[in-house]
């Protein structure tokens, strides 16, 4: 199966429909620079943003847009990776899961609206799941499968080999699948704000 194919708009379409009837927003855009604009134009100045490794964010330019600090939020991370004590710094990122807002990719997405995120640490998934109000999710619609099952295949065999090369191509001992989570809906009762942008490019694995 090609894992690299950008969906048509027919299954683009079926994926916002899906994400809305799962309590979830989706929107489309043509190229990384429209998902990016949009992150700006969502995020008010003084919010707290905290965001997972990404390559589609470093891809779109959120990264180096978040590095320069004009933007007025409140940059958790940058933050985190300033402290140099080894406790203060596991503390400031506990209390990071608190983040006004919190931005990353999904590792599969399917036509129904549920979304696959695979983690080794599992540091991102507490956001995810409960704690920050608002997320934001940048997926290449490379990304978007027919069915759960499909999606779940994406993810162990396509996102992990590549990522585990990655990983040994930096110094570090490879990648595993230790936590996974599945995203059925988004309940109107925890008032919470869940927002993927569908980007017409291939982005991220």
């Amino acid at each position: 199966m090609s894992y690299h194919i950008l969906a048509n708009k027919e299954a683009v379409e079926k994926t916002i429909r899906g994400l809305a009837d799962r309590g979830m927003e989706g929107i489309a855009v043509d190229a990384r620079a429209e998902a990016l604009a949009h992150i700006i134009s969502w995020i008010p100045k003084g919010a707290s943003v905290m965001n997972g490794a990404s390559r589609t964010l470093e891809e779109i330019g959120f990264v180096d847009y978040l590095k320069t600090g004009t933007h007025g939020w409140n940059n958790v991370h940058a933050h985190i990776l300033a402290e140099q004590d080894p406790m203060r710094q596991a503390l400031l990122r506990k209390q990071a899961v608190l983040s006004d807002y919190y931005l990353g990719s999904v590792h599969a997405i399917t036509e129904d609206g549920e979304l696959v995120i695979a983690s080794n640490s599992g540091s991102q998934l507490p956001h995810i799941a409960f704690t920050s109000p608002n997320l934001i999710f940048v997926v290449g619609t490379q990304k978007i499968t027919s069915h759960l099952e499909d999606a779940m295949k994406r993810v162990r065999e396509y996102v992990l080999p590549l990522e585990d090369q990655r990983m040994k191509s930096v110094g570090m001992g490879g990648s595993a699948i230790s936590k996974l989570l599945i995203v059925e809906r988004e309940q109107p009762f925890m008032k919470r704000t869940v927002r993927i942008i569908l980007v017409n490019e291939v982005l991220g694995f």
